[in-house]
């Protein structure tokens, strides 16, 4: 993997790779035992039938009746660890038929199939469907390794609707629900990264590892991020970004920040209090904007730390607030890498019972959790420590598809430290090489939302807007993930 710079570089050698050991032939064929194939096949062919009939209503009765995610099993992630690039033929035309199924459902003439029946069925299809969601961990520095993924994902427009971090990983969250494509990649790029690494150390040595500081932090953030509210991000790029942090005292709970849940809160301030480490950085209080547009203390009687120590990878609410079903998340602690575990990756005994262990190990720190507060409960910062630590052990790590760093054990210094460029630059190669053989699994997961996402934007901006909008997809070969600020109102939709 550290032969390949690009990401077409990686792909022609895995091409290559699958034709010599025979992988061709496996995606070639539709039988195997880890997914309906049978099913999918007879749906497949009903679907070309159904596309040919040129029957809007037709069509839009099979939509309604067939349109469900990891339909027989095909979105496993066992069924992308046989080949090194993609996976069965026939899952992948499968997708492909539906996607062109639904644009055609789209084009159809007002005429023949009215609006309002296809906004229905398009809304209808969004809460059934789902949505897909990417969650960054918080890593300390480690958070550069989320700089490549975010810029391998960037780079093929796959980057979700819905983006959550906490920690390291809520700066480069922000990065994706505030900054336009063209600025994000200038961001990701390596002049980008050299640069908020030069801001972030706080002084001309770039070649040394530096002591990571508060002023430096704040620069970073101001540097990397807009001064936005929550709810004016949503209606700049259309991206819902989400951003954890936890309490700075007890007996409160963890907080999830975003355009629904606070619009005016400032996204910088939210970010400062996601990264605050506790004993390394102060609490923060957040930050809004009132009726009259003045900056104010948001929530003046609390103050906020490190999001990672209680919502690491907040998917429960994720799921409650925007109907996610499917998640991506890339984590780069090394405090938990050690549970994170793909269950398909390997089907070895070792790994099952590796699996079970990590399990067991997290159940039994959730029934000793009580007994050890109660213990320390008089005893200040004892009490809020402990509570910390078994924050951080008992939290679960895994999700649909998991991109972690092919190192899993970094030193501590490097954890909380200012890294000199090289060491950057080199976590967000392998945030890149990471997410390359998942861009696939990726793809095909998402694209049917993202489809729909996309048409019911364009449903909503009426029948000009819609010719205009999918003639600039056509030529670019993928709608635009950020929504323009003309837009905004149907991006609610």
């Amino acid at each position: 993997m550290h032969d390949f710079t690009t990401y077409d570089e990686w792909k022609g050698w895995a091409l290559a790779e699958d034709e010599r050991s025979g992988a061709d032939r496996w995606k070639a064929s539709d039988r195997s035992s880890l997914y309906d194939y049978q099913v999918i096949r007879r749906r497949y062919e009903e679907l070309i039938e159904v596309r040919a009939s040129g029957d809007p209503h037709r069509l839009l009765y099979y939509l309604n009746e067939g349109l469900h995610g990891n339909m027989g099993g095909m979105g496993s992630p066992a069924l992308y660890t046989r080949a090194q690039f993609g996976t069965k033929q026939l899952i992948t035309s499968y997708i492909d038929e539906l996607a062109a199924a639904l644009h055609d459902l789209e084009d159809f003439d007002e005429a023949r199939i009215d609006r309002k029946q296809k906004l229905e069925c398009f809304r209808r299809a969004n809460d059934c469907f789902g949505r897909s969601a990417l969650m960054l961990s918080g890593a300390g520095s480690l958070g550069a390794f989320h700089l490549g993924v975010a810029r391998a994902l960037a780079l093929q427009d796959l980057v979700p609707s819905v983006v959550s971090g906490s920690s390291a990983g809520s700066i480069v969250a922000a990065m994706l629900g505030t900054l336009d494509r063209a600025s994000l990649l200038e961001k990701l790029s390596p002049a980008g990264v050299r640069d908020t690494f030069d801001v972030l150390r706080g002084e001309p040595v770039a070649e040394k590892r530096a002591p990571l500081r508060l002023p430096g932090l704040r620069a970073m953030i101001e540097q990397a991020v807009p001064d936005l509210t929550f709810g004016e991000a949503f209606e700049r790029t259309g991206r819902h970004v989400n951003v954890s942090v936890a309490p700075a005292k007890l007996h409160q709970r963890s907080r999830l920040l975003n355009a629904s849940t606070s619009p005016n809160a400032y996204i910088r301030e939210a970010v400062l209090a996601s990264c605050a480490i506790p004993g390394m950085f102060p609490p923060v209080t957040l930050a809004a904007k009132d009726a009259a547009g003045r900056r104010r203390p948001y929530v003046p009687s609390r103050q906020w730390v490190d999001g990672s120590i209680t919502d690491d990878l907040p998917a429960r609410r994720l799921a409650r607030l925007y109907g996610v079903n499917h998640f991506i998340s890339s984590q780069a602690n090394p405090f938990s890498l050690w549970s994170v575990r793909d269950p398909h990756d390997s089907e070895g005994l070792l790994s099952r019972l590796t699996e079970i262990g990590v399990s067991a190990t997290r159940e039994w720190l959730r029934a000793v959790y009580p007994f050890a507060m109660q213990a320390v409960r008089d005893l200040h910062p004892v009490n809020t420590y402990t509570r910390l630590l078994f924050s951080v052990m008992t939290q679960d790590y895994s999700s649909d598809t998991n991109i972690v760093p092919s190192q899993r054990i970094f030193s501590p210094a490097m954890l909380l430290s200012a890294l000199s460029r090289e060491e950057a630059q080199s976590l967000v190669h392998e945030g890149e090489r990471a997410t390359w053989p998942k861009l696939e699994l990726i793809r095909n997961c998402t694209k049917v939302s993202r489809t729909i996402h996309d048409a019911l934007l364009r449903l909503a901006e009426g029948p000009a807007r819609t010719r205009e909008r999918r003639s600039r997809t056509d030529a670019s070969g993928s709608d635009a993930s950020h929504a323009t600020p003309d837009t905004k109102e149907h991006t609610r939709v």
